[in-house]
């Protein structure tokens, strides 16, 4: 019967109402109401260079390369502002930038 029902539906401008015919409508629905993706509506901001874990060794090693790149003594190590320059960078939770 559902051959004749079909194409009496066809033939009278009216919805099929068998149970597959209205899943195919539903589904047809469904996909419709599907959001599309909005990875092409946003530009990808790249990650920032994250800084290296801290460790002692590190930090010694950056400090030295420091050290002979902008020729300072080696007293600069001791001098009070850089050690508060330091302690304040070490404050910092998602790296410093100067």
């Amino acid at each position: 019967y559902q051959g004749r029902y079909r194409k009496w539906c066809k033939s009278n401008n009216f919805l099929s109402m068998l149970p597959e015919d209205s899943k195919t409508r539903r589904d047809a629905a469904a996909e419709k109401l599907k959001q599309l993706q909005v990875d092409d509506h946003f530009t990808v901001i790249p990650e920032e260079e994250k800084p290296m874990p801290y460790s002692d060794e590190v930090f010694k090693e950056a400090a030295i390369q420091w050290l002979i790149e902008t020729d300072q003594p080696i007293q600069a190590f001791e001098h009070p502002m850089f050690k508060h320059m330091i302690s304040v960078a070490a404050c910092a939770t998602r790296g410093a930038k100067i």
